[in-house]
């Protein structure tokens, strides 16, 4: 049986993981892997946290399982989080705990697919690598809108728009809520604002992946984009996950939300959601959620919670900053302005493939092919060596 089978190639992060774990060189830097980094290099349990799970400890008294849809206060909290307590509190909204946004998101494509054969889902390009093969694995028709300028930097809006435009009714929009992944560009208010009456124009489904709200300008603030679609569209999808916000990868704590016409509807959402669930891991973990929840339920543990995405957003902006003059500095004939434009943990450099490798080979810096690199893997005690790196590789 197995015998048929042929060794699936190694996954580009996996494999610069591996490279930089066995460079020998003190003067190296990680910019590949896609988590958060404190100054010191570490990914930190956040202190609001270890009180939660210290308070679960102490008062959880069981282990029960979750029924398919996860547990209905953390659906609640993570509802209102999302969406604000005003809009979160809306009948035309059904929400349920997923196994990061990574599930989020298939789940997501399960109903697509079983709300509408053929759905097509539209994607910008470029988009983060594995939306395109996470939901065309499902069954779902993936195609690419016009997103990023390699060569201004910039996003290329007039082209998305036009190719929006001309999308049929009923396809699916495919965004990045805030802190896009690869480029950090985010759409402007405007610019959420004009995209959210043409795809109420078009008829269009939007499908928002929420993965770093607070990463951006602020919690409340990276909701912009979701409420400007809620009020513009009848039906909308929200994959949202508290990997980044909340330091929780290892646990995979995602949800899934989806608008719809009215409650009735809501209500057919959802057990058909919980449906294809039953059929794929059956529930959610607990642990992550509960967490999470406690922490969206606790006043003084909200209020540190959110000091912690603050100062977590700060040290991503002050990075690019002395990124930027350090690139200034190094290399003053090549504008790096736009790092400093970009939002959240991404952004590319610019450089090309070959370049990329020489910085690797040549300075110890590992960044994937295209120069995306991860600004959280930045310190005051690097980051000179990096601009050194890409200043001579120019």
């Amino acid at each position: 049986m197995f015998e048929s089978l042929s060794a699936m190639p190694q996954d580009a992060i996996l494999k610069l993981i591996a490279e930089y774990q066995n460079d020998t060189r003190e003067k190296k830097i990680d910019l590949g892997v896609g988590v958060y980094r404190d100054a010191d290099g570490n990914t930190p349990i956040l202190t609001s946290v270890k009180k939660a799970e210290k308070y679960l400890w102490e008062n959880q008294e069981t282990k029960s399982y979750l029924g398919s849809s996860g547990a209905p206060e953390f659906n609640s909290a993570i509802q209102n989080l999302t969406f604000g307590d005003e809009v979160g509190a809306s009948d035309r909204i059904m929400t349920l705990q997923t196994p990061g946004g990574s599930g989020s998101l298939r789940v997501a494509a399960g109903v697509m697919l079983r709300a509408r054969e053929g759905a097509r889902i539209w994607a910008g390009e470029p988009t983060w690598a594995n939306h395109v093969p996470l939901l065309a694995s499902a069954g779902i028709e993936m195609k690419n809108y016009p997103f990023y300028d390699a060569d201004n930097k910039s996003i290329r809006f007039d082209e998305m728009m036009d190719a929006i435009g001309n999308m049929p009714s009923g396809d699916i929009l495919l965004l990045h809520g805030c802190c896009h992944n690869p480029t950090g560009m985010d759409l402007d208010q405007d610019q959420w604002k004009a995209v959210a009456e043409v795809s109420a124009e078009r008829g269009l489904i939007p499908f928002i992946d929420f993965a770093y709200q607070g990463f951006a300008e602020g919690i409340a603030e990276d909701r912009f984009g979701v409420l400007q679609m809620f009020e513009a569209v009848p039906e909308m999808i929200v994959s949202s996950s508290c990997s980044k916000n909340f330091a929780l990868y290892r646990d995979r704590v995602g949800s899934l939300s989806i608008v719809s016409k009215d409650a009735d509807t809501a209500a057919i959402l959802r057990s058909n959601a919980n449906n294809i669930v039953r059929t794929m891991y059956s529930m959610p973990p607990d642990h992550g959620g509960a967490v999470v929840s406690h922490i969206l339920g606790s006043a003084e543990l909200r209020s540190e919670w959110e000091a912690e995405v603050d100062a977590m957003r700060e040290r991503l902006i002050s990075m690019r900053q002395k990124l930027v003059a350090a690139l200034r500095d190094k290399a003053p004939n090549h504008d790096f302005s736009h790092v400093e434009r970009a939002n959240g943990m991404f952004c590319f450099l610019g450089l090309s493939p070959e370049q990329v490798e020489r910085t690797k080979q040549e300075h110890g810096v590992y960044m994937v092919s295209s120069s995306r690199v991860n600004i959280a893997g930045l310190a005051d005690h690097n980051v000179e060596h990096l601009a050194e790196a890409v200043a001579a590789v120019l």
